[in-house]
């Protein structure tokens, strides 16, 4: 137990250069809001549902992080600051990272009947700050999502998703990247949507003169032909 508590803090700092020490991160709201959803998830699945709301809704209280009984989450998980909700179905592997302002939310089943409602989050997802990841959709292994992005759709393992609604920018950030990329994406205009579209519109531009260059040419042809 000590040595799986000593690798998780470990797993933390490598994510989150702030903390001096292991004592330093067992403060961190994150932590103590896991440490509590373990106990209210054992709880939930003992059927205590009373207990394990009143153990959520004091980690709440405590940590402004709002992790229902019934979610599912694998090993290392990190919140990064606080106001997160996640909800009841959503299933998290390991390694995810998780910054402040996000929402892991379901949908309103329209027959009354709950079933899975919320995201399912591969290993080594990043979230950034204020995105919204809505539905019972699945977030592939390695993917990065965005700060502020707003993701209703399945995304492929490894893409990086910015925008709203969410697309997949035209790098992959997580195929082949060998260092942690804090927030979901990395500090570059490569990566900002804006220039994205100008470069877009760019590749567009030049597709449209290569084909009244191929248009040009046929007539020529047509012409000289007629004259012959």
């Amino acid at each position: 137990m000590p040595n799986r508590l000593g690798a998780y803090l470990d797993s933390i700092r490598a994510r989150d250069p702030a903390p001096h020490s292991r004592a330093e991160v067992l403060l961190y709201p994150g932590v103590a809001a896991l440490a509590f959803h373990r106990i209210a998830h054992r709880l939930y699945r003992g059927r205590l549902f009373f207990l394990a709301r009143f153990v959520n809704h004091c980690a709440r209280a405590w940590t402004a992080i709002d992790i229902h009984p019934g979610a599912k989450i694998g090993r290392r998980f990190f919140i990064d600051h606080g106001f997160v909700v996640i909800g009841e179905t959503a299933e998290i592997g390991d390694d995810v990272t998780i910054y402040q302002c996000v929402t892991l939310g379901g949908t309103s089943p329209d027959n009354g009947v709950a079933g899975k409602r919320h995201p399912t989050l591969a290993n080594g997802v990043i979230i950034g700050s204020g995105a919204q990841v809505l539905g019972p959709i699945t977030v592939g292994a390695r993917a990065r999502i965005g700060a502020n992005a707003v993701v209703t759709k399945d995304v492929a393992e490894g893409a990086v998703m910015v925008g709203i609604p969410a697309r997949p920018t035209t790098i992959a950030g997580g195929k082949g990247e060998a260092k942690f990329l804090a927030y979901g994406t990395p500090c570059s205009e490569l990566f900002d949507p804006q220039t994205q579209k100008v470069e877009l519109l760019r590749c567009e531009l030049e597709t449209l003169r290569k084909r009244l260059d191929i248009l040009s040419a046929l007539l020529l042809v047509e012409e000289e032909q007629k004259r012959a």
